[in-house]
C-alpha cells in the first residue's frame, strides 16, 4: 500500500440552516462514541461511489436528512491523521482524506440524528468561532482551513 491510500476517501458537509444567508450558523454534531467531541457530518466514500452520492449517502445516514442544497465545495481534498485512540480502529489507514462542501438544508428538511445507527448525541448550530472552539483537536487544522476559505469567499 502506498502512503496516499493509507488515507480513506471521505466527505464532509458543513451544514447551514434554512435561514442561510441571513443566518450564518452551522450545524455541529457530538460523537456518541467519544467523549465531548463534536464534528460535522462526514463519512466514508464507498467504492465506485461518486463523492456527491456519499454526501448525499452519508447526510441520511447521519443526520436523517438528505434535503440540502450544495452551496460550494472546498477545492481542494484536504486529510488529517487519525489519533492514536481512533487509528487503532480504523486499520489499515492512518487518517482520512476529505472533499468539504458548504450545503444548505431545504425549508423543509428535519434533522434526526436517532438514526438506524447513530453516531451523534446531540446537536447544535453554532457560529464559525464557537465550531473551532469545540471542534477535536486533530481536526482543529482542517476545519480551519475549510472554514477560513468559506469565510474568505463571503459563504460564512
Amino acid at each position: 500500500m502506498i502512503k496516499k491510500d493509507l488515507y480513506r476517501p471521505n466527505v464532509a458537509m458543513i451544514v447551514v440552516s434554512s435561514s442561510y444567508p441571513r443566518v450564518k450558523e452551522i450545524f455541529l454534531a457530538q460523537r456518541n462514541d467519544l467523549n465531548d467531541v463534536w464534528q460535522f457530518p462526514q463519512g466514508g466514500i464507498d467504492e465506485g461511489e461518486a463523492v456527491e452520492e456519499a454526501l448525499f449517502r452519508e447526510l441520511l445516514e447521519e443526520i436523517g436528512t438528505d434535503s440540502v442544497e450544495i452551496i460550494a465545495e472546498f477545492p481542494e481534498w484536504i486529510s488529517y491523521d487519525f489519533p492514536s485512540r481512533i487509528a487503532e480502529n480504523m486499520k489499515p489507514f492512518i487518517g482520512q482524506k476529505q472533499k468539504y462542501f458548504l450545503v444548505k438544508l431545504h425549508e423543509s428538511a428535519t434533522i434526526n440524528i436517532h438514526t438506524h445507527q447513530p453516531e451523534f448525541s446531540d446537536f447544535k448550530f453554532v457560529t464559525v468561532e464557537e465550531a473551532l472552539n469545540m471542534s477535536a483537536s486533530f481536526k482543529k487544522n482542517v476545519y480551519e482551513s475549510v472554514l477560513g476559505y468559506f469565510k474568505k469567499e463571503g459563504l460564512l
